[in-house]
């Protein structure tokens, strides 16, 4: 009953996903669709794509290992979804023309910036892809006996098929089935976990005492904020999240949208981190990468187990295709477009997108092979993006005026100041590399900015480029 369970959700999200394809003609329609969606469809796809294999199985079996301080350091995830939601959401009504982030990086900081953003869009997504499309394999493995090649081989082609043929529109509608599943299912699970171990108060006497405080030995309080930052700034406003920004009907959908996701986000954390002390509870010689599946292969009922199977896949797939679609997007209309002479037709550039897709998937494929724990993966995918891109794109949002020179020297700082730190110094003190490239690029954006506007009022518009008026 639970594999029939599965393969008919498989099929489901198969052939919802090619359906939707019908009436894609553009890349905008690829892209960002109608734009009119209501804030619960955004608040529903933005959950589903950023609760991936690293913030469900990667999150239970680090809680195994360190306890509940990872739970709290994935807060900073929610916390940055709230800011958002406050500070940023609110200004998307501006840039409804733009189809991705570099578009919107190009309105300050000319086609440089809009291409560095582009490059570093499609690293970022591909590596978040193929973390995702590695637990993907994982989740497959474990619960349905194949191979973990054949997982992978079996997730991924699901995906990147309705991926390729429906964009945006095949990554939204199955969303909305895989939040369901993921909403209902963890939940489900961990009452089953706890039922098992007698309760919370059986769960705490069954785990070492020190899972259940913040600090340790293994977890310093400057290493817990440096985690908490790192999940706070990494993934902020990566493209897949921007799109969410734009397919809105208006600024307000998006923003109760983004505030829904960000508070919804808090108890899941919570949920999928201590099914990893369930497991730590009954099996404290498991693998820790095996915490959550363990728990769902053991402890569920059949029909229950094969529902929350379904949704462990759905969590896994909502990511995959989300930087899947936001990975061909940038690479398309980032870098492609802005470097050839003449932009591709409508037609063209959708046809060159679905290749895209069809290409990072398959890369992504390839990536995965060599992962071992998904929130690894995420933290190293991050460095791609935030001490670069995340100063000047926040910027941009929210209304300060700034130019090309300005967005190069933060740029420059912030990989300069990651390297020596990371490569170089070793992370002194366990302070991660990203949140002091992030530091760097805004100490140098700003002060660059200052100077800047005192020398001739500058930080305005970037200059005009070759064809543009």
């Amino acid at each position: 009953m639970d594999q029939v369970i599965v393969v008919g959700y498989l099929l489901v999200v198969l052939g919802i996903g090619l359906w939707a394809g019908r009436g894609i003609r553009t890349l905008r329609d690829y892209s960002v669709v109608h734009r009119n969606y209501s804030s619960w469809v955004i608040f529903a796809t933005l959950a589903a794509s950023f609760i991936g294999g690293g913030f469900s199985t990667g999150n239970a079996a680090k809680v195994f290992v360190f306890g509940i301080a990872n739970i709290v350091a994935l807060w900073g995830f929610s916390l940055k979804e709230l800011l958002i939601a406050a500070y940023v959401a609110p200004h998307s009504g501006a840039f409804r023309d733009c189809i991705s982030v570099g578009g919107i990086m190009r309105r300050q900081y000319g086609k440089t910036g809009q291409v560095i953003t582009g490059v570093l869009g499609v690293l970022v997504c591909a590596g978040i892809t193929g973390a995702q499309v590695g637990a993907m394999g994982a989740v497959f493995n474990t619960f349905l006996g194949v191979s973990r090649v054949a997982g992978i081989a079996i997730g991924c082609g699901i995906v990147i098929a309705y991926s390729t043929v429906g964009g945006m529109r095949a990554v939204v509608l199955t969303d909305l089935i895989q939040f369901v599943l993921l909403g209902v299912g963890m939940p489900l699970a961990l009452w089953f976990g706890f039922r098992q171990v007698g309760g919370y108060a059986a769960l705490a006497q069954a785990v070492p005492a020190g899972h259940l405080r913040l600090f340790s030995d293994q977890m310093t309080p400057i290493a817990l904020v440096s985690l908490f930052l790192s999940f706070m700034l990494g993934e902020t406003l990566v493209p897949p999240y921007v799109q969410r920004l734009l397919i809105g009907r208006d600024a307000r959908a998006t923003a109760e949208g983004s505030l829904y996701a960000g508070l919804f986000s808090i108890p899941f954390f919570a949920i999928t981190g201590m099914l990893g002390l369930v497991a730590l509870a009954i099996r404290p010689d498991l693998d820790s990468n095996q915490s959550l599946p363990f728990v769902i292969q053991t402890l569920l009922p059949v029909g229950i187990k094969g529902l929350v199977i379904a949704g462990m896949i759905g969590i896994v797939m909502s990511s995959a295709d989300s930087f899947l679609n936001a990975a061909s997007v940038a690479l398309i209309g980032d870098v492609i477009n802005p470097l050839r002479r003449r932009e591709l037709s409508d037609r063209q550039g959708l046809w060159v997108a679905k290749a895209a897709t069809l290409l990072v998937g398959l890369g992504a494929v390839v990536f995965a092979m060599k992962i071992e724990n998904v929130l690894d993966i995420l933290l190293f995918s991050y460095n791609f993006w935030a001490p670069v891109v995340l100063v000047p794109l926040v910027a941009t949002l929210i209304g300060v005026k700034a130019n090309r020179k300005t967005f190069l020297v933060g740029s420059f700082c912030g990989v300069a100041a990651l390297s020596i730190w990371h490569w170089l110094l070793k992370d002194p003190q366990g302070i991660d590399g990203l949140v002091v490239g992030v530091i760097a690029n805004l100490v140098a954006f700003s002060a660059m900015h200052r100077i800047d506007r005192v020398v001739d009022g500058g930080g305005g518009k970037p200059p005009p480029e070759r064809g543009q008026s």
